[in-house]
């Protein structure tokens, strides 16, 4: 089993910056990518960014590409997503889940059931 941790949520005006962290426990060696998920109320789930733990190849979403790095330490067990010039759409709660079955270039759709492992989320909080 994996155990995933979210912490580093909060609240920020319009153009400010968080950095989400993700630390996992357990059985680490299971973990193969990493993706980074959000929910806002009354909206879907949505994959916003994924890296894969061997190799480092990164994805994201339209919605936060060219604003957000998601990246991972040495030891692969903690994950963060820096998000800057943060906007009011970005307000959610977000999730970091890991895969333990490599999903080739299916890692770039954020597709939910690839994900076994999930945290239980941090929130983000953008006013304008």
């Amino acid at each position: 089993q994996v155990q995933l941790v979210e912490s580093g949520g909060g609240s920020v005006q319009a153009g400010g910056s968080l950095r989400l962290s993700c630390a996992a426990s357990g059985d680490t060696y299971r973990v193969t990518f990493i993706g980074w998920f959000r929910q806002a109320p009354g909206k879907e789930r949505e994959g916003v960014a994924s890296i894969a733990t061997s190799g480092g190849s990164t994805y994201y979403s339209d919605s936060v590409k060219g604003r957000s790095t998601i990246s991972q330490d040495n030891a692969k067990t903690t994950w963060y997503l820096q998000m800057n010039s943060l906007k009011p759409e970005d307000t959610a709660m977000y999730y970091c889940a890991a895969g333990s079955q490599w999903v080739g270039s299916r890692l770039a759709q954020f597709k939910s059931y690839d994900y076994r492992y999930w945290g239980q989320g941090t929130q983000v909080t953008v006013s304008s």
